[in-house]
């Protein structure tokens, strides 16, 4: 399955609370994803919280972007990406 770099702007800062009810969001994110067949892999966040850059497995970008109008998130870019590890060398 291909892998996926999402990168997202939230102006007014990206806020997920730290208790049960930011769980069962992420929850409910992570369940309407499986419907097109998209993997929330990893995120990060900047400090500022105004930017995130998602890692994705999913069978197309157009399933990326179904999902995240499905759970009210933005998408800036999508870019297909491999991992490069460098400890792949060693």
């Amino acid at each position: 399955m291909p892998r996926y770099l999402v990168e997202r702007t939230f102006p007014e800062g990206l806020n997920v609370p730290m208790n049960d009810a930011g769980a069962t969001a992420m929850g409910g994110v992570i369940a309407r994803n499986a419907e097109k067949g998209v993997t929330w892999v990893q995120s990060f966040v900047s400090p500022d919280r105004s930017k995130s850059f998602c890692i994705y497995d999913a069978p197309s970008p157009e399933a990326i972007r179904s999902t995240a109008q499905k759970n009210s998130l933005p998408v800036d870019k999508i870019t297909e990406v491999r991992v490069l590890d460098p400890y792949f060398y060693r």
